[in-house]
């Protein structure tokens, strides 16, 4: 007998007020970027990089939004490109899930080197900040994964396996808590101890290697946990998309250090 855990049936839906309905997972990022950026404002009180509160109040807005449409566009490009043919408008409905960390990654570089440039902020170390804070995030993110029942892991035997609701009769890996306990608090543990304890944060780049290389080879070895959505050769596509990760993360531990 496969003894399993019953799927906590908690409503996707946070708030519901006659046609306001609020989603968790729409909650998550927000609730997330906000606790980030008043952690992140502690951090740079107490722990200095020379990035000023400030330059991180002018990102918090900016980051949201690029992750948000890096993330939906990755999730696309990524994992379900025929939606783009078959239901254009469920581009739009991020609220039900379908987003790429991958791809909100890309977006956040690529919003902060504008933001950047605009604002003369240095931006390595404002990367570094927002590195040292995301785990916060990515916790929040994987937790909304789970009570919407997506991204569910493989199955298993283990004791505490969950049959999830569109899962199938057979208990299946809860690899959205994997996620968050490694991605999430772990990652969060490591870099802050590295921020507070080390002077890794007055070296441009470093912290934000070491969040590249932590959440590379978390997402590897959980993906093995994970119901694959789709292959690359031997990889599944989170694995294959982790690599660069880990290659960027490698030579930002490796340069030579510079007032960026």
């Amino acid at each position: 007998m496969i003894l399993a855990l019953p799927f906590p049936l908690v409503s996707p839906i946070a708030i519901d007020i006659g046609p306001i309905k609020i989603y968790w997972y729409g909650l998550a990022y927000v609730m997330g970027t906000l606790f980030a950026w008043w952690y992140g404002r502690s951090l740079l009180k107490k722990f200095p990089n020379g990035v000023s509160l400030e330059n991180l109040d002018d990102t918090v807005v900016w980051i949201l939004i690029s992750a948000i449409v890096g993330g939906r566009l990755g999730y696309i490009l990524f994992y379900d490109p025929f939606m783009i043919i078959q239901n254009p408008l469920e581009i739009l409905m991020t609220w039900r899930g379908g987003m790429s960390f991958h791809g909100g990654l890309v977006g956040v570089i690529i919003g902060s080197v504008i933001l950047s440039h605009r604002h003369k902020i240095p931006y390595l170390r404002l990367m570094d900040i927002v590195a040292a804070v995301m785990p916060i995030v990515l916790f929040l993110g994987r937790l909304a994964n789970f009570i919407n029942a997506e991204m569910y892991g493989r199955m298993t035997t283990i004791s505490w396996g969950i049959i999830y609701p569109n899962g199938g009769s057979h208990p299946r890996h809860p690899s959205q808590l994997y996620e968050a306990f490694a991605e999430g608090i772990l990652l969060f543990l490591i870099l802050n101890w590295c921020w507070r304890r080390t002077n890794l944060r007055q070296k441009p780049g470093r912290i934000s290697a070491l969040f590249l290389i932590g959440y590379g080879l978390f997402r590897i070895i959980i993906e093995y946990f994970k119901e694959p959505e789709s292959w690359v050769g031997a990889l599944t596509i989170g694995q294959f998309l982790s690599l660069p990760l880990l290659g960027l993360g490698w030579y930002l531990l490796r340069r030579p250090i510079q007032n960026a």
